[in-house]
């Protein structure tokens, strides 16, 4: 104890962060790194198969229907016509000053497809092992590492017999195969859940978490598999991941990646951390799922978790719709279900040109077209109503997620209940991981709640915009002092919330949900001291470097032999001594 009083907190992460790997899985992206790094490796979460199957799926997600019905399109230009009228912008069937030059868009390089121009930066995936006279470098490919073509080197000049396919390729490399290329590109995380299904089994969905991971702790952390017994890891979990979940990749911790001892914490909490806080109303918009906790003097309100089923790339499919209702996208494929390039396209247009502001938004860009068995090419145009896709946040019509079936009913029946206490319930494999997840509180709640499954509990999943869930959120802690202090601690989390304005509208759209008998009229949005897209990591990071105790550890041998047994003590003694050193840390 007097040694973290007396050490620099750099020291400290240094030293007793080295062999502590924090982990943040999400829907979208993984962050990954040892807690003694300043910010995590960011590594979109997908893998990319080589699959000889006839006919070729290229993402094993397109099977999924996601057709827009009549009623939905009716509400979301609804919505469309709302935001416009908040905003000062045209309505929907409004000609817009800036469609006033002719909407035929041509290419920028010209007619003829033959040409290819060679200042586009874009490269596909080079899928193919690199060639070796020895098998002794046969270790490296094995990874699944994808690697650029050598200039002047056409893959194709290579000798047929002697070329072969990669058995795997992992992160960003994954989204910039070819469709033509014989590879299945699988997530199996999807909106905020294991991404299990009819076409997509657990065992599966395991295997790709399983090699995933293990491709980033030997590329890019450069940890092998014979000396991780010597590293422990930091699971920083979404809130909307239930107890089964929890368990499976604790297994897939501690029993395949082989780590020495792990422990799992929120990543609402972790949050709060991070941010040297030890009151908030965490807001995290994440890719696929947005999720809201109430954190109350370094502990967790579960009655107070939300999730609402859209995020960051429903804001990237709207901003696709608005400009295709508006003529302004190129005559162009575009298929974010199908073909992974071009959602990675529109989430980079999203994060540079749209924002919340009052007044038309539009600009002037190239858009490239990148098209099967066609050279990329380049388009000019003006997107416009680029202010109104990200209003989607606090009008959700307008987005129309895709849907996503739940599990089968067989995968709730799990009576190892990770999230609920159970010091008073006679179940004889029974555990309890409540203090773990949610310290100092008494009992949790089942993260799916809104399938049918679980039809005689309030449903957890929220079928209203940003603002109201937030200030239901709040007002359900049932306190006033509480909920003055909540509405002036919000703080918002996930890539989304660099989005210009978002902060401010957030602000304001609160106080204006607020019912008017409730004795509150201030509202306010904490600016992050850590980049919002990893907060939570680092605030793995300093949980697990300052957990002197490690009460709340679970060893490896304990963990495959045992399990977690009632009354275990595999729980926080005093989280407010963690929530001191936390804030003492981020405070020096």
């Amino acid at each position: 104890m007097d040694y973290l009083k007396s050490a620099l907190p750099s020291q400290i992460m240094s030293e007793r962060g080295s062999n502590l790997v924090v982990i943040n899985p999400g829907s979208a992206n993984i962050r990954i790194g040892l807690a003694s790094q300043d910010a995590p490796f960011n590594v979109p979460h997908c893998i990319a198969r080589h699959t000889n199957q006839v006919p070729k799926r290229n993402v094993i997600d397109q099977m999924l229907n996601t057709q827009v019905t009549t009623a939905q399109h009716m509400e979301r230009e609804k919505a469309y016509d709302t935001i416009a009228s908040l905003l000062k912008i045209p309505f929907l069937d409004e000609e817009t000053p800036s469609n006033s030059f002719p909407r035929k868009m041509g290419r920028v390089d010209g007619l003829n497809p033959h040409i290819i121009r060679k200042d586009l930066p874009f490269n596909w995936t080079n899928v193919y092992e690199e060639a070796t006279n020895s098998s002794a470098s046969l270790g490296k490919d094995d990874t699944g590492e994808s690697s650029e073509p050598k200039e002047g080197t056409d893959a194709k000049e290579l000798n047929a017999s002697e070329r072969k396919f990669k058995e795997f390729i992992c992160g960003e490399e994954a989204l910039r195969i070819s469709p033509n290329e014989p590879y299945c590109v699988c997530r199996p995380i999807r909106r905020g859940h294991l991404n299990i299904s009819q076409h997509y089994s657990m065992q599966q969905v395991l295997d790709d978490l399983h090699t995933i991971w293990d491709w980033i702790l030997i590329e890019k952390l450069q940890i092998p598999r014979n000396e991780r017994n010597m590293y422990s890891a930091v699971l920083v979990m979404p809130e909307t991941f239930d107890s089964r979940e929890i368990k499976e990749i604790l297994s897939l911790v501690l029993r395949e990646l082989c780590f020495g001892s792990a422990v799992v914490h929120q990543e609402g909490l972790a949050a709060v951390f991070g941010n040297g806080l030890s009151t908030a109303c965490v807001v995290n918009i994440g890719a696929q799922v947005t999720s809201l906790i109430c954190i109350e003097d370094g502990g967790a309100l579960p009655s107070t978790g939300k999730t609402l089923p859209f995020g960051g790339e429903d804001i990237s499919r709207g901003l696709l719709w608005t400009e295709r209702h508006h003529q302004t996208w190129p005559q162009i494929r575009t298929d974010v279900l199908t073909k992974p390039i071009d959602l990675l396209m529109l989430n980079q247009l999203k994060e540079t040109y749209c924002e919340i502001k009052a007044s038309s938004l539009s600009q002037l860009k190239v858009i490239d077209s990148i098209l099967d068995k066609v050279p990329p090419g380049s388009h000019k145009t003006r997107l416009t109503a680029l202010n109104v896709p990200p209003m989607g946040l606090f009008y959700p019509t307008l987005l129309v997620p895709d849907v996503y079936p739940p599990p089968p009913r067989t995968w709730f029946h799990d009576y190892e209940d990770m999230l609920e206490d159970t010091w008073h319930i006679d179940f004889s494999r029974r555990s309890d991981m409540s203090d773990t997840f949610y310290p100092n509180v008494n009992g949790g709640l089942p993260m799916w709640e809104s399938y049918p499954v679980f039809s005689t509990k309030p449903k957890k999943e929220e079928k209203v915009g940003l603002a109201e869930a937030i200030t239901n959120c709040i007002l359900s802690t049932g306190r006033i002092d509480i909920q003055r202090k909540l509405f002036c601690s919000i703080q918002l989390i996930g890539g989304v919330t660099l989005t210009n304005g978002l902060v401010a509208a957030v602000e304001e759209r609160v106080l204006h949900a607020i019912p008017p008998n409730e004795a509150i009229d201030t509202v306010e949005v904490l600016q992050s001291r850590t980049n919002p897209t990893y907060v939570s990591w680092k605030g793995g990071a300093i949980l697990g470097v300052l957990d002197v105790g490690r009460d709340a550890w679970i060893n490896r041998e304990d963990w495959i032999h045992f399990g977690i047994h009632v009354g275990s003590n595999r729980k926080y003694k005093d989280s407010y001594y963690l929530q001191a050193q936390a804030m003492c840390y981020m405070n020096s």
